[in-house]
């Protein structure tokens, strides 16, 4: 049974940091482009980063660029989303997925979905 559960959501101040993680269960993570996605209230869900499967780059949304980095633990099957100089913007539900053989960070490619997690960055 293919799962994704993401935790590491929560409440933070602008500026501050929250690192996401992705747990994979029922597949290995290897061959899977693996991405991060978040749905703002009254917005489509967006790309925030994602590794290709065909050679492990990376792509990042304009707007995150600098302040977010996106990185795997194999070993762990875990796949993790640090999250750096919040800003309120930044406030949506957080989602990881994967596309097996994929290379996209377009969310209509991906299949398979964790539930999300909450992200708010408010003072």
């Amino acid at each position: 049974q293919v799962q994704l559960v993401e935790s590491g959501g929560g409440l933070v101040q602008p500026g501050g940091s929250l690192r996401l993680s992705c747990a994979a269960s029922g597949f290995t993570l290897d061959y899977y482009a693996i991405g991060w996605f978040r749905q703002a209230p009254g917005k489509e869900r967006e790309g925030v980063s994602c590794i290709s499967s065909h050679d492990g780059s990376t792509y990042y949304a304009d707007s995150v660029k600098g302040r977010f980095t996106i990185s795997t633990d194999n070993g762990k099957n875990t796949a993790y989303l640090l999250m750096n100089s919040l800003k309120p913007e930044d406030t949506a539900v957080y989602y990881c997925a994967t596309d097996f053989g994929g290379s996209s960070c377009l969310p209509y490619e991906y299949d398979d979905w964790g539930q999300g997690t909450q992200v708010t960055v408010s003072s």
